[in-house]
């Protein structure tokens, strides 16, 4: 496919989302939008993709939606989502929404956050796994100094990062948030300098990729976002389902192997 507000490329087992749209800090579009899905699902069904990397071209992440684009837009728009296919049908329905189905991919994604981070930025960096920002990204959900609401499912994810108070903060002030108090509320996993963000977070990609089981990531990343809507008894259960499958799983042996051998794995994630 011809992307027209992306890139995407593959390396190393890592496949890397870059939102193309500097001059105007890759504020989000309908284009990108689409762009950003099909190369999701480009990503998820590549036996050759281990992990998945999405982050901004030139100075910011995400500056949030194009605002030339919101002037005009239809308030049933949102009911657009409505028609959507479900990016994967054996996944939970909850996982399914117009921009919440990054949980429904198997591999891990890592929000690498190279600067501005705001709105609709915001809440694609939060249905990442992982977060890695630059000591110099300021966050804002911005809904509400627009008078919108928190959408997307923002008002859901948000609390579970944050906590139930900073949410609140966050949303309600729609406040500017600096990379330290983003790092010391939970918002983001790690803090580098700017120049060298990319390196640690495809450091930390590539580690992924090369020594981690596939089978155990995708695993162990369903159990983390199913654990919302279980309880404890249903979580072990589930655990204890899983546990006989990795068992017997060609993972697990090469996994003790590998160890036994004092050699690096060669996972084939069955």
């Amino acid at each position: 496919m011809a992307y027209q507000h992306i890139l995407y490329e593959v390396s190393d087992k890592i496949a890397t989302i870059t939102l193309n749209r500097p001059d105007r800090m890759n504020a989000w579009t309908p284009i990108m939008e689409r762009d950003v899905r099909h190369a999701m699902e480009s990503a998820a069904a590549d036996d050759n993709v281990r992990v998945i990397v999405l982050t901004g071209a030139g100075r910011g992440f995400c500056a949030g939606a194009d605002m030339d684009a919101l002037k005009g837009l239809d308030p049933d728009d949102i009911k657009r989502a409505q028609s959507l296919p479900a990016f994967d049908m054996n996944r939970r329905p909850d996982w399914q929404s117009r921009y919440g189905y990054y949980p429904s991919i198997s591999k891990p994604i890592i929000g690498m956050l190279n600067g501005a981070t705001a709105g609709i930025g915001l809440v694609h960096a939060l249905y990442c796994d992982l977060r890695f920002a630059a000591d110099n990204t300021v966050f804002t959900t911005a809904f509400s100094r627009r008078g919108l609401i928190a959408e997307h499912g923002i008002s859901w994810m948000l609390p579970r990062i944050v906590g139930h108070a900073n949410a609140l903060d966050l949303l309600m002030s729609a406040r500017r948030v600096s990379s330290d108090e983003a790092l010391r509320i939970g918002l983001v996993n790690r803090l580098y300098p700017p120049d060298q963000l990319r390196e640690q977070t495809f450091a930390y990609a590539r580690d992924l990729a090369d020594f981690v089981s596939p089978s155990a990531i995708a695993v162990i990343k369903r159990q983390l976002y199913d654990v919302p809507f279980q309880t404890l008894a249903e979580a072990t259960i589930d655990a204890n389902r899983e546990m006989v499958v990795a068992l017997r799983g060609s993972d697990f042996r090469e996994g003790v192997a590998s160890f036994m051998e004092k050699r690096p794995p060669r996972f084939t994630g069955k």
